[in-house]
């Protein structure tokens, strides 16, 4: 059996060379790549959650991948139906539906978005950057801040319920292009076909790629990679032409009026010459021989940047829903796909403000600005706020001090650090103190102490890359360590070097720690070598028992090792989640009451 880096270095090769991908379904038959698979599967916090049976990623075993692996060589695997929620979708009263998969349904669809990723990958346009590995918003951002220089038309897309809407016959034909298995194309078909379950109903998928899916990003890639290329062969080429702009008429007279005033010697009329000169652009912003058009796409958004008149701008929105509805049955949302003037409004690209600025006004050649809007801003202070004045959030009250610390500065880690490619970050500013406000008022609250009392009791000074700060530290104690919560150490600067630490970055693939603990077959707790599984938890902080001084064995293990998982036979599983004592091991007990000690 190969390995799982051998098997997808080779389909990467193929997918480099332009080779068709054939006898795939084949693969899924390699033990090794559902352990890698399970491997990256087990950081998911979803993997805890439920789908239409009670199958979650706790209990995971070898017996569960051999048990899809046998009903897959005898083509008897069957998706199952997923759980539909909803969710609250962002500036919108409307919510937005995702499906839970069964477990066993997202263990084989990561083995397949793999497979497909890794064929894939390396035939994507460099244009697209989302759910890929290596990209996310900012190499998006990145790519517009500087090449876009000289965009006077934006054209902002955006696709109507893009991923409900994805035509299944078309997709299958796509993927029929370059895979050449009849088996694995008619399983992808399976999935799309599998349906949710909706308030114990269940109702057929007629098109979309499954919501909540793990395979179905990837998928949707596929799709939109037609639109990349009819950009990238049509639009682009016929939109773009000339190497430069003719020099201006205007601007060339002046030009040699002033060498005429320089050589007279006339200094006044040299003056009043060069003051208009510096008023006119130097070449023709009008040039019907010169034309740019720009291209980024992440997910369902993508923006054009187009350099020539606005008439030529509506005919290629017009050209972008023509071919979106008649090759790709989609449609693009007309109140939302917007063309925006860069030099005198901002466009809008995933949370950004875009706009062309140029500094001296003779230039035709703009500078691509990122900024915060106003609304990041307004939105981002709204949930510390009442009636326009800082509050405290009674829900973080029964928290530890360490953990309101914490928390509140994750939040504005988080925002902040989404927004570093901003020139004006420090407008963040703002947030920063309604948050502090907030925060000293839920430590006062918890504490029943003032607000000044918090701040003399945690104020401190910490060192940053741009000198000393003041700042909230906090610090706790917890299984013999230390643990520090600091608030106001996220530095608010531009730096266009950042990128997204959520970024799928190629990982390697050797085997990880957790899988190597199954494969090594044997219980933590009690030593045993039969019916080995995994048990998982969400958080550390599931482990703590309120109200009970003692801990069981088994959370005294899992918080020594400060693990998520523990590796136990059935037997311990079962009594674990029946609240029993489970059987352990000598040495186990031994180690624990020395730590104890």
């Amino acid at each position: 059996m190969r390995n799982a880096e051998t098997v997808l270095g080779v389909i990467r090769t193929r997918g480099s060379q332009g080779l068709p991908l054939e006898d795939v379904y084949r693969q899924l038959f390699n033990r090794e790549l559902y352990l890698l698979a399970y491997g990256r599967l087990a950081q998911n916090k979803g993997a805890m959650t439920p789908g239409v049976t009670s199958e979650t990623i706790d209990g995971m075993s070898l017996d569960t991948i051999d048990d899809i692996i046998g009903k897959l060589r005898t083509e008897n695997y069957r998706w199952s139906p997923v759980r539909r929620t909803y969710i609250e979708k962002k500036n919108s009263t409307k919510r937005r539906p995702l499906g839970q998969p069964t477990w066993s349904d997202k263990l084989l669809q990561e083995v397949m978005r793999l497979i497909l990723d890794a064929y894939y990958d390396p035939q994507f346009s460099d244009r697209s950057h989302g759910f890929r590995p290596g990209r996310g918003c900012h190499t998006a951002l990145k790519a517009i801040h500087h090449p876009w220089n000289g965009t006077v038309w934006f054209i902002e897309g955006d696709i109507k319920g893009c991923f409900d809407n994805i035509d299944h016959e078309i997709l299958l034909d796509v993927l029929r292009q370059k895979i050449h298995d009849g088996r694995f194309i008619q399983l992808i078909a399976n999935l799309l076909k599998a349906g949710y379950l909706e308030k114990w109903k269940l109702n057929t998928t007629l098109s979309g790629t499954p919501q909540g899916g793990v395979v179905s990003p990837i998928l949707s890639n596929i799709y939109l990679d037609q639109l990349d290329k009819f950009v990238e062969n049509v639009l682009i080429p016929d939109n773009t032409r000339g190497k430069r702009r003719k020099a201006s008429l205007p601007y060339t007279r002046i030009q040699y009026q002033l060498a005429k005033a320089k050589k007279r010697g006339d200094t006044a009329e040299f003056l009043e010459l060069r003051k208009k000169l510096r008023s006119i652009p130097a070449i023709d912003t009008n040039d019907p021989g010169y034309r740019r058009l720009k291209y980024i796409r992440y997910a369902d958004d993508f923006l054009l940047g187009f350099d020539g008149p606005r008439s030529e701008a509506e005919n290629i929105k017009d050209q972008l829903r023509d071919y979106l509805r008649d090759h790709l049955k989609l449609e693009l949302s007309e109140e939302k796909t917007l063309i925006t003037n860069g030099r005198t409004q901002w466009a809008r690209f995933l949370g950004y403000g875009i706009h062309t600025l140029s500094h001296v006004r003779r230039r035709a050649e703009g500078t691509i600005v990122l900024s915060v809007p106003p609304d990041v801003i307004r939105s981002a202070c709204q949930p510390y706020l009442q009636r326009g004045r800082p509050i405290h959030r009674a829900e973080l009250l029964n928290d530890t001090a360490f953990s309101i610390v914490a928390q509140y500065e994750s939040e504005r880690r988080g925002i902040v650090q989404y927004y570093q490619l901003a020139y004006n970050v420090s407008r963040f500013s703002r947030l920063k103190w309604i948050m502090q406000e907030s925060l000293t008022k839920t430590l006062a609250s918890k504490l029943n102490v003032s607000v000044s009392t918090i701040y003399k009791r945690y104020r401190t000074t910490i060192q940053t890359e741009r000198g000393p700060r003041v700042a909230l530290q906090v610090t706790h104690r917890e299984d013999d360590k230390t643990l520090v919560a600091t608030w106001g150490q996220t530095p608010q600067v531009q730096n266009t070097n950042v990128t997204l630490r959520d970024v799928r970055a190629p990982r390697g693939i050797s085997r990880n720690e957790l899988v190597k603990r199954l494969l090594a077959n044997e219980c933590e707790q009690c030593g045993s070598t039969t019916s080995i599984q995994v048990h998982h938890i969400r958080a550390l902080k599931d482990l703590n028992n309120p109200g009970r001084p003692d801990k069981p064995t088994w959370k005294k293990t899992m918080s020594a090792r400060r693990r998520k998982t523990m590796v136990v036979c059935k037997e311990c599983h079962d009594a674990i989640h029946a609240g029993r004592t489970p059987r352990q091991r000598e040495e186990t007990t031994k180690v624990l009451e020395s730590r104890v000690r």
